[in-house]
């Protein structure tokens, strides 16, 4: 099996790895667009400034590949992989409300386009609409394992919160916020695909596994943008996160190998509330110092890799390929 060093000019374009699933994505697509709609034109017009500005949607991707690669896709997993995003996008509008961000994907968020009441009714809606798709599965196994992301998630965000107050965080509760927050999605995304095309345990297993594994590798990835890029290149607030003093995986790792006295000027740097460019630039060269950038990007390629091995078994295929495609582009994208 390939590892995730793959060289630049074999990395495939999100374009080209959802090749085999292209008459799928229509199918979700239409899931997701009818799921939305509502008798409120209000409502309309914000899921349709929504749905113009979406993500990469791997998460519902990976929904329908682990459904190609554990049997076949049923009206259920097209249910699944909507509930899944309509759950993501959620958080996301909720998310941006908290965080005060004025960009998502290059666009203006909802708060700063329409306002934080709005913003969060818009949130609600739409939780509760991935809420009236979960009925529609009829699966007490999907309500428990949506239901259970659904808390994860949250109380990973509330986690990061409470440890940025007392500004004190080990890589091991670092790994816990974002399995909490971010990995628990992407686990149960490849887990709903095996769960309404099989009843292997199995299958359930291995795509969790893979999931769990890429969401880690996913979440490094996004803080590492926070870190090292511009606006311009991953469309939405730069040093986001360094700005609100939230401590991911490079600051912890550099601290922890740097020197008492750098470790003294990081914890002044990122106490301080007004973070400056200067200041930023500052806070970069010491973690660069400190190596915390290459670690990530060691740890990006081991949580990648343990996904590999959770699909290791299974026949080759286009889906399997494109599942690890997946990772490699994750591990490479710049955006």
């Amino acid at each position: 099996m390939n590892n995730i060093n793959t060289k630049v000019q074999d990395i495939k374009s999100l374009k080209e790895i959802t090749v085999p699933i292209n008459e799928d994505i229509h199918v979700f697509r239409k899931e997701l667009k009818d799921s939305l709609r509502s008798e409120v034109r209000l409502i309309n017009i914000l899921a349709k400034y929504m749905m113009m500005r979406r993500g990469k949607q791997i998460r519902p991707f990976l929904t329908i590949f682990s459904a190609h690669i554990c049997g076949e896709p049923t009206a259920n997993s097209y249910r699944a992989a909507a509930m899944i995003e309509m759950l993501h996008v959620a958080t996301l509008i909720h998310d941006d409300v908290v965080d005060e961000a004025n960009l998502r994907r290059g666009w203006a968020t909802l708060h700063k386009k329409w306002g934080n009441k709005l913003s969060v009714l818009m949130g609600d809606y739409i939780l509760s609409k991935s809420l009236i798709n979960m009925v529609k599965l009829k699966d007490f196994e999907v309500l428990e394992l949506i239901s259970g992301t659904a808390e994860q998630m949250s109380s990973g965000e509330i986690l990061q919160i409470e440890k940025k107050i007392r500004k004190s965080v080990s890589e091991k509760l670092y790994y816990d916020v974002i399995s909490r927050k971010t990995a628990s999605l992407f686990a149960a995304a490849c887990e709903l695909g095996s769960l309404t095309t099989t009843n292997n345990l199995e299958d359930r297993r291995a795509m969790k596994d893979f999931g769990q594994n890429f969401g880690m590798a996913f979440q490094i990835k996004d803080d590492l943008f926070d870190w090292l890029s511009r606006e311009s290149d991953i469309g939405k607030d730069i040093a986001h996160d360094v700005k609100k003093s939230m401590i991911t995986l490079p600051y912890i790792h550099s601290f922890h190998t740097l020197q008492k006295s750098d470790q003294k000027r990081m914890n002044t740097l990122i106490r301080t509330k007004k973070k400056t460019p200067q200041i930023i630039r500052e806070l970069r060269n010491l973690i660069e110092k400190g190596g915390g950038f290459d670690y990530a990007r060691n740890k990006i390629e081991d949580f990648s890799n343990n996904a590999m091995m959770a699909i290791k078994t299974y026949e080759d295929s286009s889906y399997k390929k494109s599942m690890v495609d997946l990772l490699v582009f994750n591990a490479h994208r710049t955006k």
